[in-house]
């Protein structure tokens, strides 16, 4: 149905708008939020038979070219208009288009919707989920999320992400839950609650469940495997034995699990702890031996490893005294590299482990490159514009004396970096990971490779995390981050299609505060281990290492 034109009266003020009966009603309160200022979240759209909702359907509400429709609600600030004319990136020369591409978009919060923006930024640090949506999308949620991440990757200016919201609180009716305020805020029905970005992650997830999965390499890979099952689905083995009748037989569960929880205790000041803590424990069950419950020594460990592990820090408990979730403020520290080894059963562990140890191996490898590399380029002397030869800058690290008197640097092993960097000639970074490469994957345990999207080494980088910042369980702020090489490397990103490749040597992240982008520094990556009311890290989105 093609677009119609009405009118909407706020304020004694009379306004026309363009109402697309094919498009969520959220799309239309963006749209007189526009004009009048009046934040979806504060709106009240007055039509036949109530109030318009954002799962109203419009065929119910039925409505003409030329009719009005009342609105109420106070106006905040206007959308202001942007400092600088748009410009569409194709009309862009080769400068332009390199500043606009150094940042990515953010998303506009239309009322208590950080726990969904800081989701969707954190999701969008999984390249292969956006292959396996352009490929084939289901409709609902996930059709949603595909024209979403798209419209983000093609636009310079914040997104509002209207139609995803929508399409959210229509499949999960959660998020579509209202605070009930006093007065007048009261009266009109309060706004739209704030929610648990975790929850928030998990149902998104599980509504991904359909998308189909991507090829494997090997003609025997199973054409019907689905994204999530291939990429972010663990399995969990479960054993039990009997504290009180060792004598009785173990018994063995398996599990699809779709993230693990850290435990937060008196005791846990790391990640890998809070790990454990939730995987090892007691439970009293009914024991068929004894004839009664019995204590039982829970064990689990992971018998298959995805590409994506995502760790849900449990800061958020039930307190019977206060009868209310109240969030766990202790700081615990998480890794930027983590070994999962410890954390898969025997048989998986052995399977993983020569190849694990021997990219370790390489890691360091190719570290030392990238070092040699730099003290080379150091002590290279430089063209000024006119062409003449400049001397190297004086505090360049590494960089060596032209005078014969200058001794070379050496290190406590006795190594002669200055010699290294005069003699050694690197061939081209692509030489050696070619041999690296097939050096590991020969090294892939059959089992592994037959197996898509899950981890061939169990060794894995921190790629994007959900933060929540305040005091409060069901209050504060989320704001999600995200690693710039994780986001650069997505194939919807600027420049992938050129084959544009990101910085290996920039370990920096964004910081998405609902439209707000910025760049967050490697080493402040601490202060989000929590310990007060700042940002402290939720929801840890974990990637298998690449081999090359």
């Amino acid at each position: 149905m093609a677009p119609i034109s009405v009118k909407i009266k706020h304020a004694g003020k009379v306004h026309d708008v363009q109402l697309d009966p094919d498009q969520p009603p959220a799309a239309f309160k963006d749209a007189v939020y526009q004009l009048t200022g009046v934040p979806p979240d504060r709106m009240k759209v007055m039509v036949k038979g109530g109030i318009l909702k954002d799962d109203t359907d419009w065929r119910k509400v039925g409505p003409k070219a030329g009719q009005t429709f009342m609105v109420i609600g106070a106006a905040g600030e206007l959308p202001k208009p942007p400092s600088t004319p748009v410009k569409f990136l194709e009309d862009m020369d080769d400068t332009s288009l390199a500043e606009a591409l150094s940042m990515p978009v953010g998303l506009v919060n239309l009322g208590n919707t950080c726990y969904m923006n800081a989701t969707l930024q954190a999701m969008r640090a999984i390249p292969e989920l956006q292959v396996a949506l352009q490929n084939s999308t289901p409709s609902g949620l996930p059709m949603a999320l595909r024209n979403l991440y798209t419209n983000m990757s093609r636009t310079t200016e914040s997104v509002t992400p209207a139609s995803f919201l929508a399409a959210l609180r229509s499949a999960f009716p959660q998020f579509a839950e209202q605070t009930r305020g006093s007065g007048m805020k009261g009266l009109l029905g309060g706004g739209y609650a704030q929610q648990d970005a975790e929850e928030c992650w998990v149902q998104l997830t599980n509504s991904l469940k359909e998308v189909p999965g991507l090829p494997g390499s090997s003609s025997g890979s199973n054409a019907s495997a689905k994204f999530v099952e291939q990429y972010m689905t663990g399995e969990l083995r479960q054993v039990l034995k009997c504290d009180e009748a060792p004598e009785e037989p173990e018994s063995i569960s398996f599990e699809k699990v779709l993230k693990i929880s850290c435990n937060i205790s008196n005791a846990v000041n790391y990640m890998q702890q809070g790990i454990l803590e939730a995987l090892d424990g007691k439970i009293e069950k009914q024991s068929p031996s004894l004839g009664r419950e019995a204590v039982y020594t829970s064990t689990s460990r992971l018998s298959r490893l995805p590409s994506y592990l995502t760790v849900h820090m449990v800061r958020f408990a039930w307190k019977r005294d206060i009868g209310k979730k109240a969030k766990i403020m202790r700081r615990v520290k998480f890794p930027t590299e983590y070994d999962a080894l410890d954390i898969a059963t025997p048989e998986l562990k052995e399977k993983l482990l020569p190849i694990s140890r021997k990219l370790k191996e390489v890691e360091k490898e190719r570290g030392e490159r990238r070092k040699v590399r730099k003290r080379t380029k150091a002590a290279q002397p430089v063209k000024d514009k006119e062409g003449d030869v400049q001397m190297a800058d004086a505090s360049a690290p590494e960089a060596s004396s032209s005078s014969g008197d200058a001794a070379p640097s050496t290190t406590a092993d006795g190594e002669d970096k200055g010699k290294a960097v005069a003699n050694v000639e690197l061939e081209d970074e692509s030489v050696y990971r070619e041999c690296e490469g097939k050096e590991l994957e020969a090294l892939i345990h059959p089992d592994v490779k037959a197996d898509v999207g899950a981890s061939t080494t169990g060794q894995y980088e921190l790629v994007a995390i959900v933060t929540h910042k305040g005091a409060e369980a069901d209050a504060g702020h989320y704001i999600g981050f995200v690693k710039k090489r994780a986001l650069h490397n997505s194939p919807l990103a600027p420049g992938a299609s050129a084959g544009a490749k990101p910085d290996e040597d920039d370990e920096d992240w964004y910081k998405f505060d609902d439209d707000k982008v910025s760049i967050f520094p490697a080493e402040k990556l601490e202060t989000l281990s929590g310990g007060g009311q700042d940002a402290s890290a939720y929801v840890l989105l974990y990637r298998t290492r690449p081999l090359v």
